[in-house]
């Protein structure tokens, strides 16, 4: 029996994009699975968030107390990976057990700490910098989720090319346009007006919302009848500038904030907005992008990184570094029903073109090749 197991510590509401990511592989995962192999999955069943496949015949269940941020991973789950017998050991994270000693997986999503040093403090740079890179010796394969990413770590650090492959992600099927009663029932829950344009994300400094408040005041000036722009998603504390300059110039009547939204209740958010706005400096793959077109949205983005990747022709791009081009794009849009309707029907058409399906068939290929290595595998360490 070949055990291929998967890290889902990381299903966890502190890594809501990782978390999903997991999730929906997993998912994925078992149907494609042979008669003689097993997905088992790690998980820290009092910190789950995320919905994992359950025990059966291909799939185990496997609990641990240890986290991803414990020094203890170091000598726990190498004992723990003997004790299974893993064929091979897939870690979602880069802060994981860095002799593993089985071949190993590494899912690869940014290199914001590197690209964009300014944007966190010089103690979390250097501890981002080692732990990738002590990751990057402890992986026999690496995984990016989109060709930016793998081109951004090829830049940074030595790496072969043929270690490295980058396998997109994917809208969940639930992301599909909403009937109007579940647009009504969301306004009304979260008093949400008839139109209004959507920013969904935390609040990080790489996510550029400065630069979306200061275009935002122009699209206030210029489009008489303008919806407000809606700022949903996480909040980190630390960032409180974003609401400082809302009130600074004057802008709360045209810019809310309503927090955090309920993963049931994205499709019906996204699928009420006029249009979608996503101004991020770096993304590893802007899944929110992918999830707006999908629920026939339509989607102007910052031309970075691998958003051009995810909207491919659908999407209205914008440099996000000038927002005067910023607040041209969205005063443009917001004043063309018709290039708005325009883009809806592209995104839709582009959204599909990815699948979690597709990365789970390209994911099972590379355990497979990892698994014919097994016998022979030496730690990279």
């Amino acid at each position: 029996m070949k055990r291929y197991v998967l890290d889902a510590r990381t299903a966890t509401a502190h890594f809501p994009g990782i978390g999903r990511y997991v999730s929906q592989l997993a998912r994925h995962l078992v149907p494609l699975l042979a008669a003689d192999e097993q997905l088992v999955l790690l998980h820290r069943p009092q910190e789950d968030s995320w919905p994992l496949p359950e025990a059966s015949n291909n799939v185990a269940v496997v609990a641990t107390t240890v986290s991803p941020f414990s020094l203890a991973q170091q000598w726990q789950l190498p004992r723990l990976l003997r004790q299974l017998d893993a064929t091979i050991y897939h870690s979602a994270y880069y802060l994981m057990p860095y002799r593993p000693g089985v071949p190993t997986l590494l899912t690869l999503y940014d290199l914001i700490p590197e690209q964009f040093p300014q944007l966190v403090s010089f103690r979390a740079q250097l501890f981002a910098r080692l732990a990738t890179r002590l990751s990057l010796r402890a992986a026999s394969r690496l995984l990016a989720i989109s060709e930016a990413t793998k081109q951004a770590f090829l830049a940074a650090h030595y790496i072969s090319y043929t270690k490295i492959a980058a396998f997109p992600l994917a809208a969940d099927d639930r992301f599909k346009p909403q009937t109007e009663a579940i647009i009504a029932t969301l306004r009304q829950k979260r008093s949400l007006p008839d139109r209004y344009v959507l920013y969904l994300g935390i609040n990080k400094p790489h996510k550029n919302l400065l630069r979306l408040v200061d275009a935002w005041a122009e699209v206030v000036q210029a489009v008489a009848d303008a919806p407000p722009l809606i700022i949903a998603g996480a909040w980190d504390a630390r960032y409180g500038e974003v609401k400082t300059a809302v009130s600074q110039q004057k802008l709360t009547e045209h810019i809310k904030f309503i927090g955090a939204v309920e993963d049931v209740d994205l499709p019906a958010l996204y699928s009420g907005a006029t249009l979608f706005v996503f101004p991020s400096l770096v993304e590893g793959f802007g899944l929110p992008v992918l999830e707006a077109m999908a629920c026939g949205t339509a989607v102007a983005c910052a031309n970075t990184s691998s958003l051009p990747e995810v909207g491919g022709e659908a999407v209205a791009y914008f440099d996000p570094t000038n927002t005067q081009q910023i607040a041209q794009t969205l005063q443009t849009l917001l004043q063309d029903e018709a290039a708005l309707t325009v883009l809806a029907q592209k995104g839709q058409e582009q959204a599909a073109k990815f699948s979690w399906e597709k990365t789970a068939v390209a994911t099972l290929t590379q355990y497979r090749h990892l698994a014919q290595t097994a016998q022979t595998f030496q730690n990279p360490l």
